[in-house]
This record gives C-alpha cells, structure tokens and sequence, in this order.
C-alpha cells in the first residue's frame, strides 16, 4: 500500500500573495528554477512560492520534504535573521528540511548550488 503523502496546513491569505511572489521572482529564483522544474532534479517535482503554515517557501519538494530558500541581502539584518530562524523551527517540526542558498552564490555558481541540492537528495531519499 503507498504511503500517503502527510498534508501540511496553510494560511490561506497566503496564497494570493504566493502567486504574486511566482510572478515577480528574482534572477537567482529564476536561474535557480530553470535547473528544477519539469523534475530534472533527479526526478522530484518541486514548487515555487509554497505556502506551509504562515509562511512562504521559494521552492518546495513534497515527496522529500525539502525546502529550498534563497537569501538576499535583507537575510544578513537582525530581525531577518530572527524570522528565518523562526521559520526554519517551525518547518523542522513539520518535518521539513530548509536548505539554505546565498543569492549571490546562486548567481555566481549555480552548478554548486545544484550539486549540493542533488547530494542531499541522494542521500535523504
């Protein structure tokens, strides 16, 4: 018998403002996307602008329960880095795993990028 997939609550207000967030992505979302979607991330289905809880996640992998976040520069502020903080605490309990990007890394060296998300796939599937 296949395992059902476990649901995760969202806030729904969130939703409009996902789709906002798809619609206007950064360059490192986009460069990042291009090497996601249509599965060719060994094969796993991601989304962008996920909902989860009360917050918004960049880009989601349901069947692993990963979570990916780019951080821009606002990441560095203090209280940025007390929401990520927050965020990363509550996705954790959920059971989903973040991994976290550097904007600049993204644009700078996608293929590392890429090559860490595959290795944490390969060894978490």
């Amino acid at each position: 018998m296949k395992e059902r997939r476990k649901i995760l609550p969202y806030n729904p207000v969130l939703k409009e403002y996902a789709r906002k967030l798809r619609n206007n992505s950064t360059n490192s979302e986009i460069l990042l996307w291009m090497q996601m979607r249509n599965k060719q991330l060994s094969g796993y289905d991601f989304d962008r602008q996920r909902p989860i809880d009360n917050y918004i996640i960049d880009f989601f992998c349901h069947d692993l329960m990963l979570a990916i976040e780019i951080d821009g520069v606002t990441h560095e502020w203090e209280e940025v880095k007390i929401k990520d903080a927050a965020k990363d605490a509550k996705m954790k309990e959920m059971g989903v795993t973040i991994l976290r990007f550097d904007d600049n890394q993204v644009k700078a060296d996608i293929e590392y990028v890429v090559r860490e998300i595959g290795k944490w796939i390969e060894e978490n599937k």
